[in-house]
């Protein structure tokens, strides 16, 4: 049986590319429920795949929170490193159309932690070009 962190990147891509005309105008109609926790859950579980680990716990709610980054495994309480978002702030840093700095500096990325800021070098997870205008 295959674990809950392994995805097939071909799914994940696709459920990506299923909500990016939201990512890329807010205005536009919101993706229903499953669409979107297929591409918030899909993106986040390549990530812990990617950076395996337990010191940074990544949290977009409702959908899903996975722990990655090599480093000491938080096993009690509150994780020493978060980073926690809105599944669309989330799936527009997952696919390089939004800054992670420029996330935090909005309030729109919680960071915590010493080193909660490494996963900036793991995104894009799911790299989309940006609308040509």
């Amino acid at each position: 049986m295959a674990g809950r962190n392994v995805v097939d990147p071909a799914q994940v891509r696709a459920a990506v590319l299923a909500v990016q005309g939201w990512l890329r105008d807010d205005e536009a109609t919101a993706p229903g429920r499953a669409e979107l926790g297929a591409a918030v859950k899909g993106t986040a579980r390549a990530l812990a795949g990617s950076a395996p680990g337990h010191s940074v716990e990544v949290r977009v709610p409702p959908f899903v929170a996975v722990q990655c980054i090599e480093g000491p495994r938080h096993t009690r309480g509150t994780p020493p490193n978060v980073v926690e978002t809105d599944p669309r702030t989330w799936l527009l840093l997952a696919t390089g159309l939004l800054d992670f700095d420029t996330a935090v500096d909005s309030g729109a990325l919680s960071v915590s932690g010493l080193r909660a800021r490494e996963i900036a070098g793991w995104l894009p997870i799911v790299a989309v070009r940006p609308s040509t205008g």
